[in-house]
């Protein structure tokens, strides 16, 4: 900027020439450098003030088109949730495939104490012993009465249990602020969910972990924040899962059995309807594990996944659907069931004599051991192997929940010839009722291979084929024959056509070897409707006596069928099948025309 002189020279010379006042062209010059001042002033303002509008006119539009956005979109409920190092408080819903919750989460508080700030320490802890039976007087005020400056009193607390701490009014009780775990339906599917507990934690928020079920398989997909708390829809029923445990545990008591589970699954999809195992537990109050003795006798055993059993006489169906599907027998080929069978030292009986010879559909009504002992001779040990390997009954069933791994079958060190013979009646390998179910599956949808999941789903699974369709569809109708004449005629149901076979096998010791005298493993395995079966259900009774008779009775046709043709009557109609009446044989009339 160029600054003129106040009294140039060029003016003030000719002005003292003229006689004119140099001061006035001083004072001149001062004034009009003042206003140019003044303008670049002015310039400079109004600059400033136009950015500044443009500015705030961008803010408030800004805010406007987002409380225009807020005002039309739906209201949702904010979620505490963070990632990273924090603590992620939400951990979403699960619910059954009706969409009804089997587990969600409950706002409540926690209890912690500040001893340092006590007003009177003896009086708090003669209270919290009051409200809270489980704690001891004398060792709270020993604790308070320490150097700790911080302790933990409950973790979960009622609405009326914080009202009455409260009401005690001592400074140095604080509270936090927690989510907790809560089962609305108690005991019901606790096998399934397992349940959750705290994890990190502090004195503002809690995280939910899984420690057992599916809670604990599904927990990460459960806690992660970017799911927007979407529920985990199982394939459970509640209904179904309700009126199967309720007929299981009065089936237990009745057959004096020491415990007991049971598996409902869809045929085609592989869903498991219902799975119940017995002794149960609350998941709202989680046993702690055994620290001794047999794991199988806590609640928290999953008998139907992780229990491995000789399943007995139900395997009979497997040999004789291999054999005729090979081409080696058909229903009506005759069966040498002379016995005893000899095998080396090993001799091989019926439960009955039931003649020196049957027909394949008789040997698996009648439950033949020495029958079914030739066929798989027949067969031989490397196909039966890979035929039972095509069912999943050499490997545990990958089921979502974190005891399935635990339920991995107990195969013979060395497969003999032996081996197979036991095997095709159902002793000599351990499994689980959960891989009995998916065996029967595939006999009942057709031949197909399937996978039991916990997941809803609605498309048939369409797995690997094991057996051809008509060998699949004799084999069914041989589990029907089992009902209508054989050893499983207490699990008729009226309108249902049930098929299915019997087993009963002795309890091996845990032990020492060898197997008791007289404690029993009873199962039946069924599927409903036998001429077009959408469901299969396995029971099985761990050491049951029915005594109503002059003898005590432990045979699966006395125990486990009548409680799973119970189970049936009730979840059959849950399950929107509608009874059918069956068409009676006709009599022997040759039609003739006029």
């Amino acid at each position: 900027m160029t600054r003129t002189p106040l009294r140039p020279l060029a003016r003030i010379l000719p002005a003292r020439e003229t006689g004119e006042n140099p001061d006035a062209i001083e004072r001149e010059n001062i004034r009009l450098r003042h206003e140019a001042m003044r303008q670049t002033s002015r310039l400079r303002a109004e600059g400033r003030l136009l950015v500044l509008s443009v500015v705030f006119l961008s803010l408030f539009t800004v805010v406007g088109t987002r409380m225009a956005m807020l005002s039309f979109s739906e209201a949702q409920e904010p979620r505490a949730s963070v990632s990273g190092s924090m603590i992620t408080s939400q951990r979403a819903d699960i619910v059954d495939r009706r969409g009804r919750i089997l587990a969600t989460n409950l706002e409540t508080h926690s209890l912690y104490a500040q001893p340092h700030h006590m007003i009177d320490k003896a009086h708090v802890a003669r209270e919290l012993a009051t409200i809270f039976p489980d704690l001891d007087e004398e060792k709270l005020l020993a604790r308070f009465s320490g150097k700790r400056k911080f302790m933990w009193i409950k973790k979960k607390l009622s609405p009326e249990q914080k009202q009455a701490v409260h009401d005690i009014g001592d400074p140095g009780l604080m509270f936090g602020p927690r989510e907790m775990r809560l089962y609305p339906n108690g005991r019901l599917a606790a096998h399934v969910l397992g349940g959750a507990s705290f994890r990190k934690e502090d004195v503002r928020a809690a995280e939910l972990g899984g420690v057992a079920g599916i809670e604990r398989y599904f927990d990460d997909a459960l806690r992660d924040p970017s799911n927007g708390g979407k529920a985990l829809a199982l394939s459970l029923d509640l209904t179904v899962q309700a009126a199967a445990e309720r007929v299981l545990y009065g089936g237990m008591k009745l057959m004096n059995a020491k415990g007991a589970a049971a598996v409902l699954m869809d045929v085609h999809t592989g869903e498991v309807i219902s799975l119940a195992s017995l002794p149960d537990f609350d998941p709202n109050d989680r046993p702690r594990p055994p620290t001794e003795g047999n794991a199988s006798d806590s609640p928290l055993f999953n008998r139907a996944v992780q229990g491995v059993y000789e399943l007995g006489s139900t395997f009979k169906i497997f040999t004789a659907a291999q054999a005729m599907d090979l081409g080696l027998a058909n229903p009506e080929t005759i069966i040498d069931t002379k016995g005893p069978l000899r095998w080396g030292k090993h001799k091989i009986r019926d439960f009955h004599n039931y003649g020196s010879e049957l027909s394949l559909t008789k040997v698996i009504v009648k439950s033949s051991n020495i029958g079914t002992a030739r066929v798989a001779q027949s067969i031989g040990v490397e196909r039966q192997q890979d035929f039972l390997r095509g069912l999943g009954f050499l490997e545990a069933t990958p089921l979502e929940i974190v005891e399935a791994s635990g339920g991995k079958p107990l195969l013979p060190p060395n497969w003999s010839e032996l081996s197979t013979m036991t095997i095709s009646y159902g002793h000599g390998l351990s499994s689980s009722p959960l891989h009995l179910a998916a065996g029967y599956a595939a006999i009942a949808n057709g031949g197909t291979a399937i996978k039991p999941t916990l997941l809803k789903r609605d498309t048939p699974q369409n797995g690997p084929r094991v057996l051809s369709e008509a060998s699949a569809r004799a084999a069914r109708i041989m589990l029907r024959k089992v009902v209508t004449e054989g050893t499983a005629s207490f699990g008729d149901v009226p309108g249902y056509a049930v098929g299915g076979k019997t087993g009963t096998a002795d309890k091996p010791k845990e032990q020492g070897g060898g197997y008791y005298d007289e404690k029993v493993i009873a199962t039946f395995a069924a599927i409903f409707p036998a001429h077009d079966p959408k469901y299969v259900l396995v029971v099985t009774l761990d050491e049951p006596v029915e005594t109503s008779g002059p003898e005590p009775r432990r045979t699966a046709g006395w125990t486990a069928v009548p409680v799973a043709a119970e189970m049936i009557r009730r979840v059959a109609p849950l399950l929107g099948l509608r009874p059918e009446i069956e068409p009676a044989p006709l009599a022997d009339i040759t039609p003739t025309s006029n």
